[in-house]
């Protein structure tokens, strides 16, 4: 009785072209999309192909059932003012922020047993008076959760110490209680998601040369150093701090399971250059499964059928695999 349940993201950008041309794919089970059933045929007429739009109640259990190409199960969540594809407007901004709550609270409750996001425009739910800083802090306050997030492709895992602040901001958030409680997120979960016994987390400094002891910074001495001493005494398989431009060479990746970057932008370049739309964005600490794709809202390549399926295809594939206690074989180097 699994449920995947997906949300488009961004009416106005590529999700809906992704989860309609999914919907042509032979899929491990018939998903759950939380979206405008009109948007979605709009867009598959724009994009010509079939679409057989199967409406779900709201507020009750769903069966998982099999996937049949060109048909979607949607759960409604209807839009107030018409979609242009690759126009912007703010009146949308409160359609993508109900259709998240309702398939945030359906996981929630039981009725989904894991969601896959699509992209979302953070600048216009902001510019329409929602406050909203990311997929991964929203999630995290509607489940009363502490979120750790971390990116997945082949060969290679990153986890974010911090998400979406800042540069300014950073070190101050980096403090030894809030650093001790993302190691222990990290470390648990890979364990229970991903069935790593022993993880082997590397973990970066955040000064360049990691602080060059104490020369160009203190934070590795006086943070990042004590804390990793105090979680190696439980017998965890800790590295580091290490410098950030010398953590991701092969031979130190071969010897960790996930690195731990101190900022978003210190590890995921590194890990898009390597995957970039095969990537899969998981969110960790929370009570439910929750993946999306890499990658943004692409409004240029909104209604054509330009836009890689690839992330889509592995965000719903690691979502399956995660229920299922399983790997996947578009995730297998990196699992």
């Amino acid at each position: 009785m699994t449920r995947i349940l997906i949300t488009p993201g961004e009416p106005s950008g590529v999700g809906p072209d992704l989860i309609v041309r999914l919907a042509q794919e032979r899929l491990a089970r018939s998903p759950i999309v939380v979206a405008d059933p009109d948007l979605l045929r709009e867009r598959a007429q724009r994009l010509g192909l079939p679409l057989r739009v199967e409406l779900v109640e709201a507020g009750t259990r769903h069966p998982e059932q099999q996937h049949h190409i060109g048909h979607l199960r949607v759960l409604p969540v209807r839009l107030t003012q018409p979609v242009v594809p690759g126009q912007l407007h703010q009146a949308h901004a409160p359609y993508v922020m109900d259709s998240l709550r309702i398939a945030c609270d359906a996981c929630l409750d039981g009725r989904g047993d894991a969601l896959v996001t699509g992209p979302v425009h953070k600048g216009i739910i902001n510019d329409a008076g929602l406050r909203f800083t990311g997929h991964t802090e929203f999630l995290a306050e509607r489940c009363g959760a502490e979120p750790l997030m971390m990116l997945v492709t082949p060969g290679l895992r990153v986890a974010l110490a911090t998400t979406h602040l800042p540069l300014r901001d950073v070190s101050a958030a980096i403090t030894r209680t809030h650093l001790t409680r993302a190691l222990e997120i990290l470390h648990t979960d890979l364990r229970s998601r991903f069935g790593i016994t022993d993880p082997r987390i590397l973990v970066c400094g955040l000064n360049p040369h990691a602080g060059e002891g104490g020369h160009l910074g203190r934070e590795e001495i006086e943070v990042i150093e004590p804390v990793l001493t105090a979680l190696r005494a439980r017998g965890w398989s800790l590295i580091g701090p290490l410098p950030a431009d010398t953590a991701f060479v092969p031979n130190r990746l071969a010897e960790s399971d996930v690195v731990l970057a101190m900022y978003h932008d210190q590890g995921l370049p590194v890990l898009k250059h390597l995957g970039f739309g095969q990537a899969v964005n998981v969110t960790l600490g929370l009570p439910i499964i929750r993946t999306s794709v890499d990658h943004g809202t692409a409004l240029a390549l909104a209604g054509t059928d330009r836009a890689d399926l690839g992330s889509v295809r592995a965000a719903l594939s690691l979502a399956n695999a995660m229920v299922d206690g399983v790997q996947p074989a578009s995730v297998q180097a990196a699992l």
